[in-house]
């Protein structure tokens, strides 16, 4: 009787398991991609909705006190709105930006490789650690409004007066990010480069930048704080062109909305360079961080 069971067993008919996908008569592919654009709607929702509930709150807020308060130095959202689109409307907008941001990306570039430098170097020898220690120590604690004065005088109406100042301001925050980023570098791998006798250009490239990610964009994000917030006043004090240029014009007219205007025009440009440049490089450059986690 088992004899004869195993034996109908080996000549019954295999039958093949359907595919993935068979029973509900959609393709894969087309569940992949579905599934795929549902996370991706879901992650966009909850990073998007904080924020949306963020600039409601502000906005309801601003309206029932600019209601409440009656006063023409606090004027209504739609008085805002009508400047802030009057401005957005005009040439003059974009080429007072442009002029600002390319202030700010010349400034911030030249702080950004001498903090490099000199963070890497204080993080690897004790005697540049004390040799810049001070120097990084005035540099933030000085305001940013004395580098603003202090530029403007030195320099003029120049294009080295806002990007010396950008740098003098932005400088000190990377560097000692960027140092105590060197300080927490794994020791074997700073030894492995030291028993390969990686070049500096290879330690730089395959150790260093690797290493100190988290360390770069959280000085980053710090100094173009700083760096915004000096060359608005740069601009103020001693430039023809420019965001900071324009509020000081509307703050000599007394137009309350259009320094609000152009204070929240100022605003988006930083959340476009946070949300959108800033985030997005470091989520492409940290891939490998999260891979070697799993």
């Amino acid at each position: 009787m088992t004899h004869h069971t195993t034996a109908m067993a080996e000549v019954r008919p295999a039958t093949a398991a359907p595919p993935p996908g068979a029973g509900s008569g959609t393709p894969p592919a087309t569940a992949r991609t579905r599934r795929t654009l549902s996370h991706r709607v879901r992650a966009f929702g909850r990073g998007a909705l904080p924020v949306a509930a963020f600039l409601l709150v502000l906005v309801g807020g601003w309206q029932i006190v600019a209601v409440r308060s009656g006063s023409v130095l606090i004027p209504d959202v739609p008085a805002v709105w009508s400047a802030l689109t009057d401005i957005v409307t005009q040439p003059l907008f974009y080429d007072s930006l442009g002029a600002t941001l390319l202030r700010v990306g010349l400034g911030f570039a030249l702080a950004f490789v001498t903090a490099v430098v000199v963070g890497i170097a204080m993080g690897r020898v004790e005697f540049v650690r004390r040799f810049f220690e001070p120097a990084v120590l005035i540099g933030l604690t000085v305001p940013g409004l004395v580098w603003a004065l202090l530029c403007v005088i030195w320099f003029g109406v120049s294009l080295t007066n806002p990007v010396v100042a950008v740098a003098l301001s932005a400088a000190p925050a990377l560097t000692l990010s960027i140092y105590q980023g060197t300080r927490a570098t794994d020791s074997a791998l700073r030894e492995m480069a030291h028993v390969y006798r990686f070049s500096v250009w290879t330690s730089l490239r395959y150790l260093w930048l690797p290493s100190l990610l988290p360390a770069l964009f959280s000085g980053a994000r710090l100094g173009l704080s700083l760096a915004w917030k000096v060359i608005v006043l740069v601009e103020m004090f001693g430039m023809s062109s420019g965001v900071g240029y324009e509020l000081n014009n509307q703050f000599a007219a007394q137009n309350v909305a259009g320094v609000l205007s152009w204070t929240l025009l100022f605003a988006a440009v930083l959340a476009v360079l946070e949300y959108g440049v800033l985030q997005s490089l470091e989520r492409r450059l940290g891939r490998w961080r999260r891979a070697t986690a799993v």
